[in-house]
């Protein structure tokens, strides 16, 4: 009786997280850069489209900014907008581009509840482009890991700020 009951509430603790995720997605934020998705797929590989839009993510050890590490700018795949510093880029073994910081004003956090566990999902300011996730877990003296999918991401080595 009690396995029958722990399973029951395992079930209705992961409907309720889905209920609840789907509530949240319905509301339509207002962003700068706004498209429909015809729109974002005529610009947006198919990659692109999955992560940013559908809020995917890249295959660890894949993406092509992973275990880069030029000096120069990170910006949306997107709507092209400023995001990370190559200065604030760290090697974290995780398996995707990782910062410590953003650029001021470029970030917009949001929770997440999919997947049975509780996040936080961290998406342009600009576009609403999914970014991917930020983690309290950082080795450096902000303690922050950004963990960035790299098909979000584009690279401009001349936008390097002294």
């Amino acid at each position: 009786m009690k396995k029958l009951f722990l399973l029951f509430a395992i079930g209705m603790l992961f409907s309720c997280n889905t209920v609840a995720q789907k509530t949240k997605t319905t509301k339509k934020d207002v962003y700068k850069v706004n498209k429909t998705d015809e729109e974002w797929r005529r610009v947006l590989t198919d990659e692109q489209f999955y992560v940013l839009r559908e809020k995917g993510t890249e295959r660890p050890h894949t993406g092509k900014y992973n275990l880069h590490f030029e000096k120069g700018t990170y910006a949306c795949a997107a709507c092209d907008a400023q995001l990370f510093e190559s200065g604030d880029k760290f090697m974290s073994d995780c398996g995707w581009p990782s910062f410590d910081n953003a650029i001021e004003g470029t970030i917009k956090y949001k929770e997440d509840r999919s997947l049975g566990m509780i996040r936080t999902e961290i998406l342009c300011a600009n576009c609403g482009g999914h970014l991917g996730h930020i983690f309290n877990d950082g080795p450096t003296a902000t303690g922050k890991r950004f963990c960035v999918n790299s098909a979000s991401l584009n690279f401009d080595a001349k936008a390097e700020k002294n």
